[in-house]
Parts: structure tokens; C-alpha cells; sequence
């Protein structure tokens, strides 16, 4: 099992050190050894309840598809052509890259501040560890 210290923990569910150690002074995970450590499997069920408490959805409902993986975010740069566009959308501390038509971006009305959700439907997914 993989242990991650404070700060990689931090980063993982995107909060601050501080709330991590308070979240463990509240019980919500638990910090063991020197330097502090979470377990891995700990984080994976905190970040599935964090996800669940996100109000995210609620803001910004999606509609019906078969993708399963969808991310809300911003438009950060639209670059068109005359046939292809390229939009980059910032999804907390993800980049979102998409290659459509430039007929469509025009159609979604996407430009950097917009707010939009990449669905994404893969046959190959490439799960990597470091």
C-alpha cells in the first residue's frame, strides 16, 4: 500500500496542508509515523467523499451521455483555424486539451472564460504510476 506525505496529500485533493491536519485532528483521516503519512487507500475514500460533497454538479448540472468521465471547467484558450480549433480548459489544476472543428467551437460559443465540460469517452486509457 502507498503512504503520501501531508503535502503530497494536500496537493492530491487540492487543500491547503493545514486543512489536511485539521481534517486528522477531526478524525476525518488519520496521520501516522515521522514524517506524517496517509494511507493511500484513506485518501482514495476521502477524495470520494469530498467529490460527493462537491456542489459542482449541482451548479452546473450536466446533461445525459454515455461518457462517463466528465470534467467541469473554464475555457482558458481557444486557437481556430479555418478548419480545426484547439481548446484548452483548466479543470482546477488540470489542462483539458480537445481538437474539434472550428465550425463547432464557433457553434458551442466556447472563448477563454466560458465555462464547459469535457466528456471523455476513450477506448485506451493509459493508467501510469510515477
Amino acid at each position: 500500500m502507498t503512504d503520501f506525505t501531508v503535502k503530497q496529500a494536500a496537493a492530491l485533493l487540492g487543500v491547503s496542508d493545514d486543512t489536511l491536519r485539521r481534517w486528522a485532528d477531526a478524525g476525518r483521516l488519520t496521520l501516522s509515523g515521522s514524517p506524517a503519512t496517509v494511507a493511500g487507500a484513506q485518501l482514495a475514500a476521502l477524495a470520494q467523499e469530498l467529490a460527493a460533497e462537491s456542489a459542482l454538479d449541482d451548479a452546473f448540472p450536466h446533461s445525459r451521455a454515455s461518457a462517463r468521465n466528465r470534467v467541469t471547467g473554464i475555457v482558458t484558450k481557444v486557437t481556430k483555424d479555418t478548419v480545426m480549433a484547439q481548446v484548452e480548459l483548466q479543470a482546477g489544476p488540470f489542462r483539458i486539451v480537445s481538437l474539434m472543428s472550428s465550425e463547432a467551437a464557433t457553434e458551442l460559443g466556447l472563448e477563454p472564460g466560458s465555462l464547459a465540460v469535457a466528456s471523455i469517452k476513450a477506448t485506451n486509457v493509459v493508467v501510469e504510476v510515477p
